[in-house]
This record gives C-alpha cells, sequence and structure tokens, in this order.
C-alpha cells in the first residue's frame, strides 16, 4: 500500500507507534535493545565539555515539548532546545532517522523494528 493510499488514521496509527518506539530509544539512550540503533554527535557538541554533554543527554532523554511546528507528523523524530554552562547559551537539536539494518538507506517499514534501525544525531543548531 503507497502512502498515498493509506488513510489519515493508519498514518496516525504509524506515527503513534513509530513515536512510541523513538520515545523508548530516545529516553533508554539506546540501551532498550528491542529498538535498535546508534547515537551520534556532530563535532560541535563533541568538542564539548563532559559536563555540558552529561547536561544534553540528560535533556535529549527527558524532552516531552512536541508540538505542531517540531513534530508536525506525531512520531517524535525532532527536539529542540536551549541550554546554558559556564555562561554560554546553546540551541540543541535533535533528530532521528530511520534507516534499514544496513544503514544504507530509509526504512522500507519504519514502524518495524526488526527491519529499522535508528540514527540519533545530536547537533547545535547551526549544524543543521
Amino acid at each position: 500500500m503507497t502512502e498515498e493510499q493509506q488513510t489519515q488514521e493508519e498514518r496516525d496509527a504509524t506515527a503513534a507507534i513509530i513515536a512510541e518506539q523513538n520515545d523508548r530509544f530516545r529516553r533508554t539512550w539506546g540501551a532498550d535493545f528491542s529498538v535498535p540503533g546508534q547515537i551520534v554527535f556532530t563535532r560541535g557538541v563533541a568538542d564539548m565539555s563532559p559536563a555540558a554533554k552529561a547536561i544534553i543527554m540528560q535533556r535529549v532523554q527527558q524532552f516531552s515539548d512536541f508540538t505542531e511546528d517540531n513534530d508536525p507528523w506525531g512520531d517524535h523524530t525532532f527536539g529542540a532546545f536551549d541550554f546554558e554552562i559556564a555562561g554560554n547559551a546553546y540551541k540543541i537539536f535533535w533528530k532521528i532517522d530511520l534507516y534499514d539494518t544496513a544503514y544504507c538507506m530509509g526504512s522500507d517499514n519504519p514502524a518495524d523494528v526488526s527491519v529499522t534501525r535508528r540514527v540519533l544525531t545530536v547537533m547545535h543548531a547551526s549544524e543543521y
């Protein structure tokens, strides 16, 4: 069935399944192996202090401010927040991409964890 053939109700149901899986992956920082994937920091985030990275990790895990603007499909694949440390303010984005099991292309069925691998990327907004 193509995306055009799906009803809005079916698309919403699929988005809810993907959102639950994305939340589980993000909240456990990939430790829930029933939702496989990997976590990547861009160079800008990787170069930050260990304390800053710990705060960022916690904020990504606890993120719950999903709105129509940052989550238009209802699948919880993106978030953004501001934080400050040592007098410096940062805007951080995170996003989850849904790949096939070889991480080569998009998953054919993103709601099926047996054929989908997640990549959670954490970055400075300027690196987006």
